[in-house]
């Protein structure tokens, strides 16, 4: 039997209460788990959401999700993926009257609210990660959780920067880019752009990486 044979894919659309986000290496968003009619489910998100999901989504929120379900005939295995999600609204337990209408269901898709977080992009592919890229996520991670800024400053994975050869390559919020990044040159980094008068020094300075490639020592 042909493995297109093996596996039966049907439309998804289901609503359930959101729980927690599935992170993999400590900063890749994979997905979401959800707490469903059936009890509670991992949904995988698409690429595109992945990219653009806002991580500020707080547990307990109504979900809806649409995507693909897809059953291993063979194995019994059930996978769930979103190809977009939306707030939805659940009538609370003894309120009166039918299923909300569609237009109370749908609201902006999750993954377009603007973020309030500065958010620093990170190269993933593997070019980057070969040069340390792992390891400048982790270093960026502790600098911010020791400087107290997790609530104010994100990381986010990105997709090629077209400068493979000079990575691990890496955008501030302020949109600065940096090339080489070592894991130890991290901290320096983080005071440079989050430090109280971090955009006064810059402006006297002049500091212009986005041509060296790496940061002031």
């Amino acid at each position: 039997m042909s493995k297109s044979h093996m596996t039966e894919v049907s439309e998804l659309c289901l609503e359930g209460k959101f729980l927690d986000f599935v992170i993999k290496d400590g900063y890749k968003l994979k997905g979401l788990l959800l707490e469903t009619t059936d009890g509670e489910c991992y949904i995988k998100l698409a690429k595109h959401l992945r990219a653009t999901f806002d991580l500020r989504l707080a547990p307990g929120t109504w979900l809806q999700v649409v995507g693909e379900k897809k059953h291993d005939l063979k194995t019994g295995e059930v996978k769930l993926k979103a190809q977009q999600v939306m707030a939805a609204r659940h009538p609370r337990d003894g309120e009166k009257g039918s299923t909300p209408s569609p237009q109370q269901l749908t609201a902006p898709p999750v993954s377009h609210a603007k973020p309030k977080k500065a958010t620093i992009l990170v190269c993933q592919k593997s070019d980057c990660m070969k040069r340390g890229g792992k390891e400048v996520c982790q270093a960026m991670e502790a600098a911010l959780s020791a400087r107290g800024l997790e609530s104010e400053v994100t990381i986010k994975g990105t997709g090629c920067m077209k400068n493979c050869k000079a990575g691990p390559n890496l955008v501030m919020p302020d949109r600065t880019r940096y090339s080489r990044i070592k894991a130890s040159q991290v901290p320096a980094l983080m005071d440079k752009h989050f430090a109280a008068d971090s955009v006064n020094e810059k402006q006297d300075q002049g500091m212009s990486v986005a041509s060296s490639g790496e940061p002031d020592s």
